[in-house]
């Protein structure tokens, strides 16, 4: 007899949800963590970085206000409001998590679990060590910031850091081009610090359709942030309150805070898989199959730890399909298929489906695509200098859409409903049959001939 029939390590999106949904289901389930419920996507991702976006938004909004006759004003910024404001809605979140968790009766352990075999656990927290048993055991410890190994690269910080600065930095350097990084750029640049970009690769947003990829980057240029493609940084100093960057191409440049958002890997690390012989690759990504079991049958990993996409509502699905499969009797697994994301970057971009790049690779001359660039009806009155682009990729041959791209506001909100479209195998003719929303710039999407 075991202590538990399911213990979670790990009270991020994925664990949270597998231990929920397990308890539903009838198991007595222990969730260990060692920081704060809620993972990454509450505590230091998502939810707090939506938030500063907002923040950064307001000084393009207050200029974009006089084109609508309101008078120009003095509008002071203060970042301890923002923090404090957000460190509130933060704590309010993870109390909602947590009392969602006592409601299901999943037991909250606030401590460092590691496995010493396949049924036990070592729980140590600042009163010392125990252990506890578990008929089957989730690993859902998600992924940490990496590094490279350069010179000065300990004087560097992470996205985990912005959102507990005291004071607002002068000026940032961000390395990296991926979501993380040009959203980040995008919020300090919003608030009114000088903001470069450097990104050792060709275009930012690797992986991502490239003409949109290419857009954004011209519109951040024209926001003020200096962004740098082929540079990349070989040795960080520090003199005195400053930090100078040695660059790949020879220059240097001085900055007061370096924030790398350069990847993440898994953190599986020293919590005993190794010793059990739980398969992994070499960076620490652990393997499951389609039902997220490990070579080890009674351990399973799901989220950002197996090395998938880097989505909470990923991590949010898998979990539930664990606890399905293993304590509801109902096989399930994940469709990995035309799943929707979003970049909060400024200007925010939603896509879903195949870029331009991978569906001229599967569908070569039947591929149609479909364009239209335009100025946002919000931006005409107010003069910004922005424009939006939406992409339709089609197969010419079945006339099923294959992919939906766009840049712009509201590409969020809207891509969602796109997703669906594409989900249930929506045709061009259908979305050509369907009637526009007017004015809106979602209409673009049915009005592209």
């Amino acid at each position: 007899m075991y202590d538990y029939d399911f213990f979670v390590i790990g009270a991020g999106s994925g664990g949270v949800r597998a231990s929920r949904m397990a308890a539903t289901y009838g198991a007595k389930v222990g969730l260990a963590e060692d920081y704060r419920v809620g993972g990454t996507c509450v505590i230091r991702g998502c939810v707090p970085k939506k938030l500063f976006v907002y923040a950064s938004e307001y000084s393009a909004h207050f200029r974009d206000a006089v084109g609508f006759g309101w008078s120009e004003g003095n509008h002071d910024f203060d970042w301890k409001t923002l923090k404090a404001n957000k460190d509130k809605e933060i704590d309010r979140l993870e109390g909602l998590y947590g009392k969602n968790l006592d409601n299901h009766k999943v037991e909250i352990i606030k401590a460092r679990a590691k496995l010493l075999d396949k049924h036990t656990i070592e729980l140590t927290d600042e009163g010392g060590s125990r252990t506890v048993t578990a008929d089957k055991i989730l690993i859902a410890t998600g992924a940490w910031p990496s590094y490279p190994d350069i010179p000065g690269i300990e004087y560097a910080i992470s996205s985990n850091e912005v959102f507990e600065f005291d004071e607002l930095p002068k000026k940032i350097t961000v390395v990296g081009g991926g979501y993380i990084a040009v959203e980040m750029a995008g919020i300090f640049n919003g608030l009114g610090v000088e903001t470069a970009l450097l990104y050792r690769g060709e275009e930012i947003l690797r992986g991502f359709d490239l003409e949109i990829r290419t857009k954004l980057r011209d519109e951040m240029v024209k926001k003020g942030i200096d962004v740098r493609i082929h540079h990349d940084v070989d040795e960080i100093l520090k003199n005195g309150d400053k930090y100078i960057l040695r660059l790949s191409d020879g220059n240097e440049m001085a900055t007061d805070c370096v924030l790398y958002a350069t990847g993440r890997q898994a953190n599986s690390r020293n919590i005993g898989l190794e010793e059990l012989g739980v398969e992994m690759k070499e960076n620490g990504d652990i393997i499951v199959d389609d039902y997220y079991r490990t070579n080890v049958d009674n351990i399973f990993a799901v989220g950002d730890v197996t090395g998938g996409m880097q989505l909470t509502p990923i991590a949010i699905k898998e979990g539930a399909a664990l606890a399905a499969t293993q304590f509801n009797n109902k096989p399930t697994f994940v469709n990995y298929d035309n799943i929707p994301t979003a970049i909060f970057s400024q200007p925010p971009i939603g896509t879903v489906g195949l870029s331009e790049e991978e569906a001229r690779e599967k569908y070569g001359d039947d591929l149609k695509v479909y364009r239209s660039e335009y100025k946002s009806m919000k931006f005409t009155l107010a003069g910004r200098d922005e424009r939006s682009l939406i992409k339709l990729l089609v197969d010419g041959e079945t006339d099923k859409v294959v992919g939906a791209h766009m840049i712009g506001p509201d590409s969020a909100e809207i891509i969602q409903g796109i997703a669906i479209a594409l989900k249930v195998g929506a045709t061009k003719a259908q979305f050509d049959d369907t009637v526009a929303v007017h004015p809106s710039s979602a209409e673009e999407f049915v009005l592209m001939k």
